[in-house]
């Protein structure tokens, strides 16, 4: 795990901050926070966004300016921002500014807020994940000019919604899927085998998207899909069903 977010997830609980609470913050473009990162991870709307601003496709965006690999503990595809040189420069810093700024990774738009959801680690369902689980930290961001605001108001100077559906959803996908790919690395052994499963779940997640079309149809369009393609596999199925049964 990257250092700063294991920072974060040691003292998460001392960071957190509520929707209408107070913090003091205000960008002066100076660049600081996009070096020194090699964290800036990039959820499919995220990839989505900076393609269509860029009139490239997904492909083509992760080929010029990230990696996928596949996370030590979690398991998952994760999609990453390859960071430049010895500075670890996000590459699409020009100038100190963003070259995508309006369609920039929500991890950045936030910042230097961060958001989770807090779930039961006894009973981790992702069916009962709502908009009620969201919880939200402060960075402690000590560059910019001291603005004062809530995080409710600036999350809509970015446009990101409160009740955000795809956040939601995205978290109930990537919490399904560690559970199938933890069944699936205990049962199939080939090497091979998993990195199939991975590159199906890359591509479905990631990938398979058309810039001029909306998004989140597409994803849950995709989504369904991929669950289709995973318990086609009996091993897997037969598993599966013994699991949740």
């Amino acid at each position: 795990m990257d250092e700063r977010l294991k920072q974060i997830a040691e003292n998460f609980d001392n960071m957190k901050i509520g929707i209408d609470d107070t913090f003091s913050f205000s960008c002066n473009q100076c660049g600081k926070c996009c070096i020194n990162r090699e964290d800036i991870l990039l959820s499919p709307f995220d990839l989505y966004r900076m393609s269509k601003k860029l009139n490239m496709t997904p492909n083509e965006f992760v080929a010029q300016y990230g990696e996928a690999y596949i996370g030590d503990s979690s398991r998952m595809v994760i999609v990453r921002l390859r960071p430049h040189g010895s500075i670890k420069r996000c590459p699409l810093l020009r100038d100190r500014k963003c070259s995508v700024h309006d369609a920039k990774p929500t991890v950045c738009a936030m910042y230097p807020i961060g958001r989770a959801l807090r779930m039961d680690a006894k009973n981790p369902n992702a069916d009962t994940m709502t908009t009620e689980n969201i919880e939200y930290i402060f960075n402690g961001a000590h560059c910019g000019n001291a603005e004062t605001h809530t995080v409710r108001e600036w999350f809509n100077s970015f446009g990101i919604p409160i009740d955000d559906e795809f956040f939601i959803e995205w978290q109930k996908t990537i919490t399904e899927l560690h559970n199938i790919i933890v069944i699936a690395e205990n049962n199939f052994k080939m090497e091979t085998t998993m990195e199939t499963i991975w590159s199906v779940i890359y591509a479905a997640l990631y990938m398979k998207y058309d810039i001029n079309e909306d998004f989140m149809p597409q994803f849950l369009s995709n989504r369904k899909e991929l669950f289709r393609i995973l318990r086609m596999i009996p091993e897997f199925y037969s598993r599966r069903k013994n699991h949740v049964g």
